[in-house]
């Protein structure tokens, strides 16, 4: 059996007003998973991520990489394990695209020479396929090609476990599709908070359900997926359909353009 590079043990977390977020959450993560935490609005998708990653700490249990609480690390210890792109990270738009993925280098010190270092920054970029823009500005790249600087960052920073924080917000459909494929052929562990629910059968290793700060599932995309769970969290039906031109089931969420929250209109 693999052993877990990461465990989560009865994660809860409740801030200073007494608001009880995240409830007894507990969760392995194996090398090469690819896990997709999904959930409704206000579940403790992003906190649980922040609990996992070691961005906050837990007010109860522990998330341990290697059998060391990621919370206890110091920040550069903990730089060099998991690399983490956020909603909120906005680069100075002024900063060369080459210069900001070579950030990433920073938790490592001068720990490779300088033409090593350019190397793996250049072989970030290629990767990304960004090389073309290494000299643009950052101010000047589309919101693609921002997430995909993100990614290239964390690359250089040689990290055991990639977190992602909603990646594809502000991407259309296709864009949303592209990231999630580079991602997925990067072969790192993941752990990604993902909004939409399309997404996650094509990326997902294992996906983990919150709902109001409990995990109510966590497995195998199509066994975490169920249409019972389905429906029970998100009030929605999951279909599972045979692809028009391909010997493959695709999966589908029918959500309804229906207005539910209680306001009417004269």
């Amino acid at each position: 059996m693999t052993r877990p590079i990461l465990t989560a043990s009865g994660l809860g977390f409740t801030t200073a007003s007494g608001n009880s977020i995240l409830h007894d959450v507990s969760l392995d993560v194996c090398a090469g998973d690819r896990l997709a935490i999904v959930g409704p609005n206000g579940a403790g998708k992003t906190t649980l991520l922040q609990l996992l990653s070691g961005m906050a700490r837990p007010t109860s249990g522990t998330a341990s990489l290697l059998g060391q609480p990621i919370a206890a690390m110091r920040p550069g210890e903990r730089a060099r394990q998991v690399a983490v792109v956020g909603q909120a990270d906005q680069p100075d738009r002024r900063i060369r695209l080459r210069d900001y993925v070579e950030l990433g280098r920073i938790p490592h010190g001068a720990s490779l020479a300088r033409d090593k270092e350019a190397r793996l920054v250049g072989a970030a970029l290629e990767r990304t396929g960004l090389a073309s823009l290494a000299h643009r500005e950052m101010g000047s790249l589309s919101g693609g090609e921002r997430q995909r600087a993100q990614i290239a960052r964390a690359l250089v920073q040689e990290p055991r476990i990639l977190f992602l924080d909603e990646p594809t917000n502000h991407l259309d459909p296709r864009a949303r599709g592209t990231l999630l494929a580079l991602v997925a052929e990067l072969d790192l562990t993941v752990i990604a908070v993902l909004h939409d629910l399309n997404l996650v059968p094509g990326f997902a290793t294992k996906v983990a359900i919150l709902q109001q700060g409990d995990l109510v599932a966590c497995g195998p995309a199509g066994d975490a997926l169920s249409r019972s769970t389905v429906r029970d969290v998100f009030g929605i039906d999951l279909l599972r359909l045979p692809h028009p031109h391909e010997d493959r089931e695709i999966t589908v969420f029918d959500i309804p353009v229906t207005n539910d929250i209680g306001v009417h209109h004269p």
